[in-house]
């Protein structure tokens, strides 16, 4: 793969938070009584980052980090969600018997980044060259994460093994949505723009609308 060094960090993160949703996903918890998983969490920064990534690189390059990140968080995913199911240690054994459960997740995974990261980059680069900053990642962050949910619980737990996942997976989905969509523009929309900036200042040396015709 021949990235340049800071996309190399961007598929590497790319990867890691893929890695670290699909296990954190197996995880249901609850927050002020509202049923949940870790997973509702972690996922939101891989639009961020791939927000950066469209900002910074252009649609292309976006895309072209998305390919090459998919087979290595897919096999990663199945490895640590089979050895860590439902967040405890199974052991090496565990990876002799094939997990129905965690490759189901794995492949949800794998479709559900694929078309929501594809929905974000198409709506954020129709976006990014407004003069405001904010419309592009905060329509894109809706819109992708609409997708990537749908498919992602769809895939994952539509009469799973597990009896938890299968009776609540719809429940879970819209949930999971809602805190992502409240994340994305609560938080990671506002971050967006103090990465973006920092980037601008001390990274490219050049003023912020500058970077939107990169």
């Amino acid at each position: 793969m021949s990235l340049q060094q800071p996309l190399k960090k961007l598929f590497c993160l790319h990867v890691l938070i893929i890695v670290l949703s699909n296990y954190a996903v197996q995880i249901p918890c609850t927050v002020l009584g509202i049923e949940t998983t870790l997973g509702t969490f972690t996922y939101p920064f891989i639009f961020l980052t791939t927000d950066l990534t469209v900002r910074l690189y252009g649609a292309h390059l976006a895309r072209r980090v998305i390919f090459v990140a998919m087979i290595p968080a897919l096999v990663i995913s199945y490895f640590v969600g089979t050895l860590f199911a439902h967040g405890d240690y199974q052991g090496f054994g565990a990876l002799t018997v094939f997990s129905i459960f965690v490759f189901r997740i794995s492949a949800a995974s794998f479709s559900a980044y694929v078309a929501g990261q594809l929905a974000d980059i198409l709506v954020f680069s129709r976006l990014r060259r407004l003069k405001q900053w904010w419309p592009a990642p905060a329509a894109s962050a809706v819109a992708g994460n609409a997708l990537d949910t749908f498919v992602f619980f769809a895939v994952s737990f539509y009469q799973t093994t597990d009896a938890y996942m299968a009776a609540n997976w719809v429940h879970l989905g819209i949930v999971d949505y809602l805190v992502k969509i409240f994340a994305s523009l609560a938080l990671f929309v506002p971050l967006y723009g103090i990465l973006l900036n920092f980037l601008a200042k001390y990274v490219f040396k050049r003023p912020l609308t500058a970077i939107n015709t990169l």
